[in-house]
């Protein structure tokens, strides 16, 4: 097993831009959002990288399993804040829209990723 492995990942390559994004559109935000939602949106994008990190390090399926579907949740997480701050105007439509396609196709890849670790009778 590499150590690093993970960092091979097109999942965990589409998630660090998730990050990446994240912290510019942050910018947008108001002051006072500073230690709220954008607060909870460094964090749960963070976490999707770092729950890959975990899972595909972790030795047993279930507990590779687990991380992933971890990693998946903080993804929705982002989503729907970045869906709230679009209406509460702190980003514009097209922001959101291009923050939603990189979540779908992350979103995929952790898919891709949970199942490859699931015998293959169980395929979701």
């Amino acid at each position: 097993m590499e150590i690093f492995g993970y960092r091979k990942l097109i999942a965990y390559q589409k998630a660090k831009e998730v990050v990446k994004r994240t912290y510019k559109l942050l910018k947008k935000f108001p002051a006072e959002e500073r230690y709220a939602m954008c607060d909870q949106l460094r964090r749960a994008s963070l976490s999707v990288t770092s729950n890959i990190a975990e899972g595909v390090n972790r030795f047993s399926i279930k507990d590779k399993a687990y991380f992933i579907e971890i990693a998946y949740g903080s993804l929705m997480e982002v989503s729907s804040q970045f869906e709230i701050a679009e209406e509460l105007e702190y980003i514009t439509t097209n922001d959101r829209l291009n923050m939603d396609q990189l979540i779908e196709e992350t979103a995929r890849l952790l898919s891709g990723l949970l199942n490859s670790y699931k015998p293959s009778d169980s395929k979701l």
